[in-house]
């Protein structure tokens, strides 16, 4: 697998799925190695040049320290560079919220495209989510890895059976492996609500997707959480768009569609 090296020396693995049309690069969400956006990528390496990469942390990435949001944003311009120095971004749900962290930050980036960003809009979520942070932030220091999984969980709507059925599945084990980049996931949003003075930094037109109902396993969010964080987010040049499906990880044969006119558009 290639690799780039970040501004402070940290290896960034990524994928070629495609080389020709122009450069898009994918940037996955919370406890993502990378695989989740291969299927999107996929269903659209025949009219772009696409790109997907482990953020730091994950999979055949390092992970120096410490971390911060602007270290990040860092790995995305060297994949970025080597993509060919400029390309699209989509983001998959805190993935999205660091898309638009790095456009803000004056990356050479074109269109945006991003689905379901978590931001919390209400006072009850927006409460929830920074106790969150604070609890995040004990257990992972005290190296327990399945709360940490458990706190996410629950925050993101799972029922108690829903946890204990994830435990008890093949995939936990790569979840505690993942679990130290919840924190990296929850700096990328920072206090919870959408950071309306960077996102004002973002002039390239933005393109925000959301389902048209919440996951079956997200059952405790309130009605049409991430449509109100969508339309919560305040941008010179945003598009809204609501796919006809559930789910917090879109159908690529849906989402495929919209995303490749948006991003020729």
């Amino acid at each position: 697998m290639p690799h780039v090296h970040s501004a402070d020396g940290t290896v960034i693995g990524y994928d070629r799925l495609s080389d020709d049309g122009p450069a898009l690069v994918l940037v996955g969400g919370g406890l993502d190695d990378g695989a989740e956006n291969r299927p999107l990528g996929e269903h659209l390496a025949d009219r772009f040049a696409v790109v997907t990469y482990r953020r730091r942390g994950r999979g055949d990435s390092g992970d120096s320290r410490p971390y911060a949001v602007g270290r990040e944003v860092d790995d995305l311009a060297a994949v970025i560079d080597a993509a060919g120095g400029r390309a699209h971004l989509f983001g998959a749900s805190t993935g999205g919220a660091l898309a638009l962290e790095a456009a803000a930050a004056g990356l050479p980036v074109d269109r945006i495209a991003v689905h379901e960003v978590p931001y919390q809009v209400d006072d009850a979520m927006v409460s929830a989510w920074q106790a969150y942070r604070r609890q995040l932030d004990v257990v992972l220091d005290a190296g327990d890895v399945d709360e940490a999984l458990r706190l996410f969980m629950r925050l993101a709507g799972s029922t108690e059976q829903d946890i204990a059925g994830a435990e008890a599945a093949p995939v936990w084990p790569a979840l505690r492996a993942l679990a130290p980049t919840l924190r990296y996931d929850a700096a990328c949003l920072g206090d919870g609500p959408p950071p309306a003075h960077r996102l004002a930094r973002v002039r390239q037109p933005v393109l925000l997707t959301t389902g048209i109902a919440i996951d079956p396993h997200m059952t405790g969010l309130p009605v049409d959480f991430f449509g109100a964080a969508a339309d919560a987010a305040v941008l010179a040049d945003a598009r809204r768009h609501t796919l006809e499906v559930e789910g917090h990880v879109a159908d690529p044969a849906v989402l495929g569609p919209v995303v490749e006119a948006f991003l020729t558009g």
